[in-house]
């Protein structure tokens, strides 16, 4: 196994193993290894494993992230030994962690360590919680009135396991079917499990079978029967009046001849297979909650059950209990982890489609941001070389956050190359792709782009604006102002046909151009204030004048802004700048 060393910043000595296929580094509590620093982006980098190799990439942080002191672009292969920079922060890369001792337990008084390892949390089968039901109207008529009912057990007050009647064997039988459901955590595999360790528990029980509950419906369901004779798995009687009996009293039932007793006589499968004894205990979850319940029956009546045999289930439904509610935990962990695992690989796809770097156009600057608010996002923005030499910037936003704003924003991408390289501008660009979206069958979904065509040699720009925030010009002299409001037209997938105007103008050295969404100016702080474009205005206006420095000072000015509030919407920038 590989691990991070910590050699700099934080808990120094600190080993962090590489246990999965991703392993995030950012502020962001979502990471596996949390950094608490503000210059540390939420999700600044990460590492990959593939085949027993790790490789590191840069997650378009702010700041970089930095690999034997050199600035990585792409992703690069890790070797043991390397030196990976995040911020203030200095982590060794190593294969093994026999050379350096294990980290001491923190103190429960000492404040924590700066670098956090999230790991997945993981199934104690064994913990278990005490039951307490809570009080229960009394059943109309009293259960052994009139009848041949020997006992009946109150399932809460049987959940602290008494000793006093036969206790090496009622010992005996907690510990084999707690052994027995301790080896297994498929749902699906529990419940025949149940009924095998009950049919060795009572070796006179002929049927049994197990009611669940079903979440959706509340409607009993059998789950999983058994017959002592294999020629007898298709007629295994089911009492449903023993079954509601038990589980509206809350109670563990014994009857010593269910055919004779004037409680069940409305049961036909009791007449018509002669069951003589039957014992039914429902499972009861911790809080009270009545999963559903388990029968066991003989037709033998020289081999009936007793009242001790009740007291057995009763303790052993207890454990049935726990060990139904903790494989459904386990499942419910297993998809979490499958859906986290389709969220990895969702994020990895959405992060190839944005540009691996800024491109390298002679006497021009470029510099970008991107920040989804969940593990993907809406935000969209490009690089776009064009076949007459020119540049084209795209930033785009698409309705709404998550995984379908993700699938939208990858068409988005495809979509707009294919326009921009069969267009002769952006405005008809813009028209194509209007058309394209409004008549694709996606319902009212609607797309903000702001495309920027820029020609390096006459350093013309081309402006088209569908319904999205208009960008700003900053001078050489730091005056700002936005441009192409009059031309901006109404978002894409709204009207079928429009026609996009440019906004054509040109740039002057030093003049520099923000394209933005609106998860910038629509940050909001905790007192419910937002951003704004006003203070964005403010902020680049005394920012520095290299894009590749300005961005960052954007970026780092809205966070403080919002603080410790939730990042509500992706955010995006890019800028361009004509060198002096």
């Amino acid at each position: 196994m590989a691990f991070l060393k910590l050699i700099r910043g934080g808990a120094i000595g600190q080993l962090v193993p590489l246990t999965g296929d991703r392993t995030v580094l950012g502020r962001h509590p979502g990471c596996q290894i949390v950094l608490d620093n503000a210059a540390v982006s939420r999700q600044h980098a990460q590492i990959l494993e593939n085949h027993g190799t790790h490789y590191l990439e840069d997650l378009r942080s702010r700041n970089g992230t930095q690999l034997n002191d050199e600035t990585i672009h792409g992703r690069i292969e890790l070797k043991d030994g390397d030196q990976l920079h995040v911020c203030d922060y200095v982590f060794q890369y190593l294969l093994t962690s026999s050379a350096t001792m294990p980290v001491t337990p923190r103190p429960p008084n000492e404040p924590p360590p700066v670098v956090r390892n999230r790991q997945r949390p993981t199934l104690d089968h064994d913990s278990a919680i005490a039951l307490r039901l809570p009080e229960e109207p009394p059943v109309e008529g009293d259960v052994s009135d009139g009848s041949s009912i020997l006992a009946s057990v109150d399932a809460d007050s049987i959940q602290t396991i008494r000793l006093n009647v036969r206790p090496e064997v009622k010992l005996k039988a907690i510990l084999e079917i707690t052994s027995v459901l301790g080896r297994e955590l498929r749902f699906e595999k529990v419940l025949p499990l149940i009924l095998d360790a009950l049919f060795s528990i009572f070796p006179q029980a002929d049927w049994g079978f197990i009611l669940l509950k079903d979440a959706a419906t509340g409607k009993l369901a059998v789950r999983t029967s058994k017959a002592r004779r294999l020629d007898e798995d298709e007629s295994v009687p089911i009492s449903m009046t023993i079954v509601e009996q038990a589980l509206a009293g809350g109670k563990a039932i014994l009857s010593a001849d269910a055919t004779r007793d004037r409680r069940f006589s409305s049961s036909e499968s009791l007449l018509e297979l002669q069951i003589r004894s039957v014992m039914c205990a429902p499972l009861i979850e911790p809080g009270g909650t009545r999963l559903g319940a388990i029968q066991v029956s003989t037709r033998d009546l020289g081999l009936q059950f007793t009242s001790e045999d009740l007291e057995l289930l009763a303790c052993v439904c207890s454990q049935c209990a726990l060990a139904i509610q903790n494989s459904k935990l386990h499942e419910s962990i297993v998809e979490q982890r499958d859906i986290e695992r389709e969220l990895e690989f969702a994020t990895q796809v959405q992060l190839g489609f944005l540009p691996d770097q800024p491109p390298a156009v002679k006497g021009y600057e470029f510099a970008d941001y991107y920040e989804p608010a969940h593990r993907v996002g809406g935000d969209y923005f490009d690089y776009i070389p064009l076949p007459n030499g020119n540049i084209a910037v795209a930033v785009g936003d698409v309705a709404g956050k998550g995984v379908p704003a993700a699938l939208l924003m990858a068409r988005l991408h495809a979509s707009a190359r294919y326009h921009l390289l069969s267009s002769l501008s952006a405005g008809e660009a813009l028209s194509g792709l209007n058309t394209e979206i409004a008549t694709s069958g996606l319902g009212f979904r609607f797309i903000t782009l702001a495309l920027a065509v820029i020609n390096p040699v006459t350093h013309e720009l081309r402006l088209g604006n569908a319904g999205h925030l208009p960008p700003m010009l900053r001078n050489a002299k730091g005056k700002v102002q936005s441009i192409g409001q009059k031309e901006s037209g109404m978002p894409l997938g709204v009207m079928p046909q429009q026609n996009y105007r440019e906004l054509v103008m040109q740039l002057a050295p030093g003049d520099t151009v923000l394209l933005y969404t609106d998860g910038l100016t629509e940050a909001m702080n905790a007192a419910q204030d937002i951003y704004g474009r006003v203070r964005l205005a403010a902020t680049l206006e005394r920012g520095p004048q290299p894009v590749r420095q300005l961005v960052p000072y954007l970026v780092d000015d809205v966070e403080k802004f919002f603080g410790d509030s939730n990042q509500r919407d992706d955010l995006c920038v890019v800028a361009l700048r004509r060198a002096e």
